[in-house]
């Protein structure tokens, strides 16, 4: 069976949602401990700002309870602090929500297209890691798949929705003309890309990128002409910051209340515009009780968000149904899985009997009986032995009652229709 267990930003607050992190540097570990210590034979872990949820396939007895424990041992957590949080999905559920999370249809922003990206990212890291099999894998590529399908064929992606739009959208309407402004941008991942490039379309007057590593950010900040500092040199720099926008992966927060009430000084409390997307969060919560600082979390965007979500709602209905008959697709895909063995099985059998048959019909060849007689003798009892033990099912099944299984032989073979006694019912 398949399972979903996770949080995301519905289902728990920031500060719940920042205790259950996975860093990727530790994801590896997490992934294989995860398989070693649970009844779990398939395994793939997404964590992000809004979300962390693990994909799994076991076949073992209620195994989201030994998958909870091992997420609050791994985050030194009692599952009791994050079991309120938690939702879980099995099977046909659990592949619905895996592709309704794929096409953006679960996201803060709806229809986002950044989580497909670290969908991927999470199927990528669960293949390296060797966590990955073949209904997991299967399933990854089918909401892949469907992704493409919903955005192709409906307008969910149309309009410049996104964490990073509504946060430049929120710092427009609080400044205005952006011309004279300078915006610090802390990280250099993929959503500070997308709202430095909001920025530059809305003509902000600089940006400095700041990041640990001055050549990770380099590429960054040449697309649109962005100086890079270093993160010790943020103290340093924070005042000229009109704009700062942060979202890194750091474990602990960058910026502290001391440095940027020193930044509030040396600006003479000229106000400050401060966006914290990262999970954990980059900035201390107790900067956002300072005068002239306006600091919003990814759970303040949301309404800004909701007010650009309207042109996108039709394209959800649109993008619902097309996930439900890919749910039936692929559960239908998964149950033919489990009649492989079966099928295999009597092929085998099938083909035993052939050669017990063939053997015997090329001994009567041998023994001087003609080559009519033997093919004779082949077909009469390889038809024999064939049809034995399914017309002795059928016939303990009409004993039985069990009239469903008639049909079936009559569907499959495509029988004709026949009175009791045996004649057939013409049509």
């Amino acid at each position: 069976m398949l399972f979903t267990l996770g949080v995301n930003h519905k289902s728990a607050p920031v500060g719940i949602r920042e205790r259950v992190v996975f860093s990727p540097d530790r994801m590896e570990e997490a992934l294989s401990g995860l398989t070693q210590s649970t009844p779990v034979e398939e395994a793939a872990i997404l964590s992000t700002c809004n979300r962390t949820e693990i994909y799994f396939r076991s076949e073992a007895h209620q195994p989201t309870d030994r998958v909870l424990h091992w997420l609050g041992e791994f985050h030194r957590l009692k599952p009791s602090e994050i079991q309120p949080y938690i939702y879980r999905h099995h099977d046909d559920d659990a592949v619905r929500h895996l592709l309704r999370v794929a096409c953006g249809l679960d996201s803060l922003v709806l229809g986002e297209p950044q989580i497909l990206g670290q969908l991927k990212g999470a199927y990528q890291n669960a293949n390296s890691s060797g966590t990955l099999g073949r209904q997991l894998g299967r399933l990854f590529q089918h909401a892949f798949s469907v992704a493409k399908n919903v955005r192709t064929s409906t307008a969910i992606g149309s309009s410049p929705v996104s964490v990073a739009f509504a946060a430049v959208s929120l710092a427009k309407q609080i400044w205005g003309d952006m011309k004279p402004l300078t915006a610090l941008m802390i990280g250099a991942g993929e959503t500070v890309e997308l709202a430095a490039r909001h920025l530059s379309t809305n003509e902000i007057g600089r940006i400095i990128v700041a990041n640990r590593t001055v050549e990770r950010a380099k590429p960054l900040a040449d697309q649109f002409n962005a100086e890079v500092i270093t993160l010790q040199e943020i103290p340093n720099r924070l005042a000229e910051a009109d704009i700062l926008i942060s979202s890194t992966a750091s474990p602990l927060p960058i910026l502290g209340k001391g440095a940027v009430e020193r930044a509030l000084k040396v600006r003479k409390h000229r106000p400050m515009f401060m966006v914290d997307i990262a999970v954990p969060r980059d900035i201390e919560p107790e900067v956002g009780k300072l005068d002239d600082v306006y600091l919003y979390t990814v759970d303040d965007l949301e309404e800004v968000i909701q007010e650009n979500l309207q042109s996108r709602r039709e394209a959800a209905r649109q993008a619902e149904e097309i996930i439900e008959s890919q749910v039936d697709t692929f559960m239908g895909w998964l149950r033919a899985q489990d009649a492989v063995s079966t099928i295999c099985a009597f092929r085998d059998k099938a083909h035993s009997m052939q050669l017990e048959v063939l053997d015997k019909s090329l001994q009567m060849v041998a023994a001087g009986k003609s080559p009519e007689e033997a093919l004779g003798f082949l077909a009469h009892t390889l038809t024999n032995k064939f049809l034995h033990e399914p017309c002795d099912s059928m016939n303990q099944a009409a004993r039985d009652g069990k009239l469903e299984l008639i049909d079936a032989a009559h569907a499959l073979f495509k029988l004709p229709e026949t009175d009791t006694s045996g004649n057939k019912i013409s049509s």
